[in-house]
């Protein structure tokens, strides 16, 4: 736990030297971890959002794993590591880069997508501040203590993990981790594209509903 502590307050003042493995392990876990959290949250929201009636399965993937949470990580990473001894700026920034990414992605699988929606606050509880259906205070607010969450646990632990485990070892689990998910991801493009069985399929046959 001392060794978590140090490595924690040097991870603040940007005293840490990470290898370049270190550097692309850290960032496929954070993928594969960004798009987990965002998947088991819209599980859970949705029971609740449909009057805790059914589940429903939420992504487009076999594995539990939502992209645009992934992408939403990164560019929160990119944007607040920076200024990461600074929470309440982490905050804010989040608040805006992740609002920001989810109103022009769905607006653009609206538009491109001919009247498509992969998420409409619409018609969904806890939808003040809502914009065209694209966005809204309750999911932006979410995503900014999430980042919290991201900076100040999930990296700082991946980081501890890629000193704590052998070259080899932590290689092996990260690159392992994200080609799982990002097979899943590419087959299930493909799938869609032409037409073929897909995860959206294999779940709708063991009776989940999508949201």
């Amino acid at each position: 736990m001392l060794k978590y502590r140090k490595l924690f307050h040097n991870y603040l003042d940007d005293k840490l030297k990470l290898q370049p493995y270190q550097k692309l392990g850290v960032i496929f876990l954070l993928i594969v971890i960004s798009g987990f959290f965002g998947w088991v949250y819209e599980f859970i929201f949705y029971f609740f959002n449909g009057g805790m009636q059914e589940w429903y399965m939420q992504g487009g993937n076999f594995l539990p794993w939502i992209n645009i949470y992934a992408i939403g990580s990164i560019l929160i990473l990119l944007t607040t590591y920076k200024i990461k001894k600074h929470p309440i700026a982490v905050f804010f920034i989040s608040f805006l880069v992740t609002g920001i990414l989810e109103l022009v992605a769905g607006w653009l699988v609206y538009t491109i997508g001919n009247g498509t929606r992969y998420w409409d606050y619409n018609t969904e509880i806890l939808n003040f501040g809502n914009i065209g259906g694209f966005v809204c205070l309750r999911s932006v607010l979410f995503f900014g203590f999430s980042s919290l969450l991201l900076m100040y646990i999930i990296l700082p632990s991946c980081i501890y993990l890629s000193q704590k485990l052998s070259r080899k070892t932590f290689l092996i689990l990260a690159i392992t981790l994200f080609s799982l998910i990002m097979a899943d991801e590419l087959y299930n493009l493909t799938a869609k594209i032409f037409r073929l069985y897909s995860a959206m399929d294999f779940y709708q046959a063991l009776g989940f509903k999508y949201h």
